[in-house]
């Protein structure tokens, strides 16, 4: 989902900080897998043509830019973006921005230029500018361990060339030289300096990830729809013939063709908030709530509608589920189900006969219609709870109508129906709507 990409003069750490940075986020967040690759690519033709040019200095500069590019864009589109569009997250030792550097200023080529050989490239979401003293850079590579890794003595193995190298990447990064479009549309981190110790290089890495992730930005090369649509066909299709919960030989709450037990969605949502209300107001006054008192908060529905779809689940294989999307943290999602368990009731809490020591999750049957109206109208969760927060004397039931009349909302309306058309309308044999006039319908229980 998102590509972050690692860069600096050599030497500078950049190895360290791809390994730390990928750890943190296989420890803590909910992407389908993290995949480390870096650039020029050593194992394939392109790469190493790449890499060729620079060491026998055979090229004009504008031929061995168009090398690396020409590396770039078939990584670009043949390697990274299928796995941005699973729900993936890359990150790259070095990219773009190396070329812009290498070639476009240190080589005199011009950072235009440059941008343009690269346009057809993937837009890094994240840069992390790792930053280095030239002579430790040196002292790096001639160290052993660099040197044995690529041919960094017959080309960058000069001090001035290090200080040109830093340099700059302190102009295009620090924003003293524009930053070329379309590449000016990604964030920067940086400098972050690698001149201390390792354990606080690596503290500053895991807290500049951490506020990237939380932050939720969005994604530049993949729609999150589109990456939404495939972890739930995945979760359906790895649940479907599953009818039974693990250890129990119980029945669970499943995602039956009828989930909406012939209530309009409408009704569905509306006696879910009143419940969860009530739920909320029962709390004694010197207990903390640690819930958001709308069911159409990220978390509420997150959890819920994933639970809908799994036949039970402990924390982990929940956010696992959830994937980068409806991630919801650890720590919260025990909150939150530790509220739907003790307080509403909506959650079964149950521990493994096998001696698991961590509980299992089961959205109880009477909350399965919420739960994968949740998942369906995910798209819509905002503009719902603006439209409930400025008309709270005006029937729910005219809510969708509203929506959908004012214009404003016609890509999140495209893709709830095209979330019908993946979870199903809630109604046995019944087709998925179709266009604005059938989401309307739906949603009043015609």
């Amino acid at each position: 989902m998102y590509l972050i990409t690692i860069e600096g003069g050599d030497g500078s750490g950049k190895g360290l900080a791809t390994k730390v940075v990928a750890e943190v986020l296989e420890r803590e967040f909910c992407f389908t897998s993290v995949e480390v690759t870096g650039e020029p690519r050593r194992d394939h033709p392109l790469g190493r043509l790449a890499i060729d040019s620079v060491r026998r200095q055979t090229h004009t500069p504008e031929s061995e830019a168009g090398l690396f590019a020409a590396d770039r864009v078939d990584h670009s589109h043949g390697w990274i973006l299928p796995r941005l569009e699973e729900g993936r997250i890359v990150v790259s030792e070095r990219n773009v921005h190396s070329s812009l550097v290498y070639q476009g200023i240190v080589g005199e080529l011009g950072v235009d230029r440059v941008a343009h050989l690269n346009s057809a490239a993937l837009v890094p979401d994240l840069c992390i500018w790792v930053d280095c003293d030239p002579e430790v850079a040196i002292n790096r590579i001639r160290s052993g361990t660099l040197r044995m890794m690529s041919d960094k003595a017959e080309y960058f193995e000069t001090t001035e060339l290090q200080k040109a190298i830093r340099a700059g990447y302190a102009a295009l990064l620090s924003g003293e030289i524009e930053m070329p479009i379309p590449f000016d549309m990604g964030a920067i981190i940086g400098p972050v300096s690698n001149e201390a110790t390792e354990r606080e290089f690596r503290r500053k890495l895991t807290l500049h990830i951490r506020k990237f992730i939380h932050s939720r930005v969005a994604p530049l090369n993949v729609e999150t729809e589109s990456v939404e649509r495939f972890m739930l066909r995945r979760l359906i299709k790895s649940t479907k013939g599953q009818t039974t919960l693990d250890d129990l030989g119980v029945d669970p709450a499943r995602a039956r063709g009828d989930w909406l037990g012939g209530e309009a969605p409408w009704r569905v949502l509306r006696a879910a908030q009143k419940a969860h209300s009530e739920a909320i107001a029962a709390v004694p006054e010197d207990e903390r709530v640690d819930v958001p008192k709308s069911v159409l908060a990220h978390s509420m529905s997150s959890i819920c509608g994933t639970l809908s779809v799994l036949p039970s689940a402990d924390v982990n294989e929940l956010r696992a589920a959830q994937g980068p999307v409806r991630a919801v943290s650890d720590s919260h999602s025990h909150k939150v189900l530790r509220f739907l368990a003790d307080r509403s009731k909506w959650v079964h809490q149950h521990k493994s006969l096998l001696g698991r020591d961590a509980s299992r999750n089961q959205l109880k049957d009477e909350m399965q219609a919420f739960g994968m109206m949740a998942l369906v109208i995910w798209p819509l969760r905002k503009a719902l709870a603006r439209w409930i927060s400025r008309n709270p004397d005006t029937h729910l039931r005219f809510a969708m109508g509203q929506i959908v009349r004012s214009g404003q909302q016609p890509r999140a309306v495209r893709d709830t129906i095209e979330r019908l058309a993946i979870l199903g309308n809630g109604k046995a044999d019944a087709a998925a709507p179709a266009g604005a006039s059938g989401l309307v319908a739906w949603w009043q229980g015609q």
